[in-house]
């Protein structure tokens, strides 16, 4: 087999104490919170380092920030003795292995490293020989061998990856929220080294935690590789966006359209529209992939960023959707109350990130409507809404119904399986599917 091709090994749990190591995991969110529970499960001591203080103290009262790990989850890794959540830096003196798995955004639409940054300059302060530090967030292909070895050596005291003395590593998160097939432990783990003593080590680390782990001959080609994963998605939910909205005033419905087109048994998969794309993943990842070819080449990814031109543009055009219909009914937006239903970015979670929610309902805000919103798996509204649109009335998921009965218009934005689509559909007097989950009836419109 060739340097450049990707190995796959396939490991088993049970590992002997020898093998069980002092790691640090950097972040306590969505990435970092199921890597550490996977390292407490093999056996390793693992440090949950974060700096939102309060997200510290919740964890150590048991109490868990994410939909994929229970507040029973969280005492479990507690009581075993093995998980330390901190947010005092000296807690990460000692590591031997370091998960980085803190967030990648945009600002002004440009990749932002400095937690990366952040996250490398802390731990380099307790680097020790043969050190092995891992970088899990999403980045452009380069980073790893480039921004962030730089810092680690900068401040490492001396160890450097040239000398043996640091091991440096990448493997992208694939953490999909809510999803209860693929987890952290089978999910196939795709892993990469600065040399070949770092590729060993980051191989083997991962090989304690999970089920398969792919070696790629490169930190670059695995950080391409996720990019590569989630523009895949990308630019094919934008397809269908834009074909929905041609179908649409052609007279075609997309989902009877890709209903046909499934049928297919071969050399098509489906991606079905949506009012937009949101997580970490989607309206992000792409950016750092067309940011870094037009930085390093000169030249535009015209590909992706028509892609990301769609997919922006949903919300706006559910909208407009939303716009029409009340029109036909003679009712405008001025003054109209709209129930919108789900706040999450997709169905059965209660991730907000990035959410084309928050962008409809500013839009209906503006425009001059009553706006309210029900999400049974959102505790909160986002901080944003409830700072610059208080009047956006959260609706208890038990007045769901009521609600629906009083609102001119229901949108149904997020499929979480808790609504109840044929009663809401029963109850509302008028609705707009984006997502193609009520019964089709004479008062409901689907995008």
């Amino acid at each position: 087999m060739s340097s450049g091709t990707p190995t796959r090994q396939r490991v088993a749990f049970g590992h002997p104490l020898a093998d069980r190591q002092r790691v640090v995991v950097v972040g306590q969110g969505y990435v970092g919170l199921p890597a550490a529970r996977a390292a407490v499960d093999a056996g390793h001591a693992v440090v949950g380092y974060d700096i939102d203080t309060a997200k510290i103290a919740a964890l150590r009262a048991g109490q868990s920030p994410i939909d994929d790990l229970t507040d029973a989850d969280i005492a479990s890794m507690l009581a075993s003795g093995r998980y330390q959540p901190t947010a005092d830096p000296a807690d990460l003196a000692g590591f031997q292995v370091a998960l980085v798995t803190v967030p990648t955004p945009l600002r002004e639409g440009h990749p932002d490293l400095g937690a990366v940054i952040a996250a490398a300059s802390v731990l380099a302060e307790h680097v020790t020989p043969s050190a092995l530090v891992v970088l899990e967030s999403t980045v452009a292909p380069g980073t790893t061998d480039g921004e962030f070895r730089a810092t680690l050596e900068r401040n490492a005291a001396g160890c450097t990856v040239d000398n043996g003395q640091l091991l440096v590593g990448f493997s992208p998160e694939r953490i999909d929220p809510g999803n209860t097939r693929w987890h952290f432990a089978n999910t196939p783990k795709l892993v990469a080294g600065a040399d070949g003593a770092s590729r060993a080590a980051v191989r083997q680390f991962y090989s304690t935690i999970c089920d398969t782990v792919v070696t790629c001959p490169s930190p670059a080609t695995a950080e391409m590789a996720k990019l590569l994963e989630n523009t895949y998605r990308h630019v094919n939910i934008a397809l269908v966006n834009e074909l929905g909205r041609h179908a649409h005033e052609l007279g075609v419905s997309i989902w009877d359209v890709l209903d046909a087109a499934a049928t297919k048994p071969y050399g098509f998969q489906r991606f079905n529209p949506g009012p937009g794309v949101g997580g970490h993943c989607l309206p992000v990842d792409p950016a750092y992939l067309s940011d870094r070819i037009e930085r390093s080449l000169g030249r535009p990814f015209d590909f992706v960023d028509l892609a990301m031109r769609v997919n922006a543009a949903q919300p706006r055009y559910v909208f407009d959707r939303v716009t029409a219909l009340l029109n036909n009914h003679r009712i405008a937006v001025n003054g109209a109350s709209v129930l919108v239903l789900g706040l999450a970015y997709k169905a059965n979670s209660g991730d907000t990130r990035e959410t084309p929610t928050n962008s409809l309902i500013q839009l209906l805000c503006r425009n001059g409507a009553s706006v309210s919103v029900c999400d049974p798996l959102v505790r909160d509204l986002p901080a944003q809404l409830e700072r610059d649109y208080p009047g956006v009335k959260p609706i208890a998921p038990a007045d769901v119904l009521d609600a629906a009965q009083l609102a001119d218009l229901c949108v149904l934005v997020t499929d979480h399986d808790e609504f109840d689509y044929a009663a809401i559909s029963e109850a509302a007097r008028r609705v707009l599917d984006t997502r193609n989950r009520c019964a089709t009836a004479a008062h409901v419109q689907k995008l």
